[in-house]
Parts: C-alpha cells; sequence; structure tokens
C-alpha cells in the first residue's frame, strides 16, 4: 500500500476549499490560478504541479464528488429507493458548499450536465418499458424525465428552497420514483 504524503493531501485540499469559495464569490471565467495560489496559500507550481488548469481542477472535483455518490449508489443497491435517497441527500448535506456553489455558479454548466448523466445512469436499470405504468413508452423520455426532475429538487434543496430536512425530502424523492416506475395500471 502506498505511503500517503500527509503534506500532498493538505496542499490538494486547500486548493479545492479556496476555489470552490472563489466560485462561490466569483464568476469562474473571473477566476485565476493567482486567486487559487494566494486563497490557498501556496505557490502556483503546487497547482500545476497537481493539475493542469483551473478547467482540470473544476474536472477532477466534480469526478470525485459523482464518484463518492456512485459508491453510495452502489454500497446501497440492495435497498429501495427511499433508503438509498436518504443517504444521497445526507451526503449532499455533509457537502453542502460544495453542491450548492456548483449548482449556483452562473459560470459553470458542466457540474449540471454531469450530475444529470449520473442520475440517469443510475436510473437506467430500473426502468422497465415492456410492463406496467411505462410500457412503451420511450425509455429515453422516461430516463431525462426522471434524471430532470431528481436534479431539479437537489437544485432547489441545495439552494435550501425547501424547508424540508434531507430525510424528507430524501423519502419523497423515493416515493416518487417508486411510483414512477413499479406502478401498474
Amino acid at each position: 500500500m502506498p505511503v500517503i504524503d500527509r503534506r500532498i493531501v493538505k496542499s490538494r485540499e486547500s486548493i479545492k476549499s479556496a476555489f470552490i469559495e472563489l466560485m462561490s464569490q466569483k464568476h469562474f471565467n473571473e477566476i485565476t490560478i493567482q486567486d487559487i495560489s494566494n486563497r490557498a496559500n501556496v505557490g502556483r507550481r503546487t497547482i500545476y504541479h497537481h493539475y493542469l488548469d483551473k478547467f482540470d481542477l473544476l474536472d477532477k472535483l466534480i469526478e470525485e464528488h459523482i464518484n463518492e455518490l456512485r459508491t453510495i449508489c452502489e454500497s446501497t443497491s440492495d435497498l429501495d429507493f427511499v433508503s438509498t435517497n436518504v443517504m444521497i441527500f445526507e451526503h449532499f448535506d455533509r457537502n453542502q458548499t460544495f453542491f450548492s456553489t456548483m449548482l449556483a455558479s452562473n459560470g459553470v454548466t458542466t457540474f449540471r450536465s454531469r450530475l444529470l448523466a449520473f442520475l440517469i445512469e443510475q436510473l437506467q436499470h430500473e426502468v422497465d418499458i415492456t410492463q406496467g405504468i411505462n410500457k412503451g413508452l420511450n425509455k429515453g423520455i422516461i430516463l431525462t424525465f426522471l434524471g430532470t426532475a431528481i436534479a431539479g429538487i437537489i437544485e432547489s434543496y441545495m439552494r435550501n428552497e425547501m424547508t424540508e430536512s434531507p430525510k424528507v425530502v430524501a423519502e419523497h424523492v423515493g416515493m416518487l420514483l417508486e411510483r414512477n416506475l413499479f406502478m401498474t395500471y
């Protein structure tokens, strides 16, 4: 097992935190590597040692959080939608700064599109168009509809437009998913 240098970990965390803070204050296009360097209290060379540029930093940050969501989904694959959603919304709550900044940032549509792609990927195997309420419907339309709805709820939740606890929001989303995927008429 490789030895992890705490200085490297600390530098990366400082860079990521500084970048997220800056994104909550400035348009993405206005942020420079020097801004990140100053805020993180590290040299520009340190940033370039870990990341190619601010686009690479953003991409790696998004990928890190999408992978964490994927891990949660994989670890809860034997649970129902309600239980899985509770764990996901608790994760959103623990990482509120990142998610709210990404969803509120006008300069970055990358996160929204990656979140939607992730949600559609997770729902892919749940949509059955051969029977039940969705029989005969277009699977792509159903996936886009559900993924967009969930992304909208996440965005509203992260912008504090909902006063309910993460557990209540997650339970409601889970029940709505179960209704729209498994009801038989």
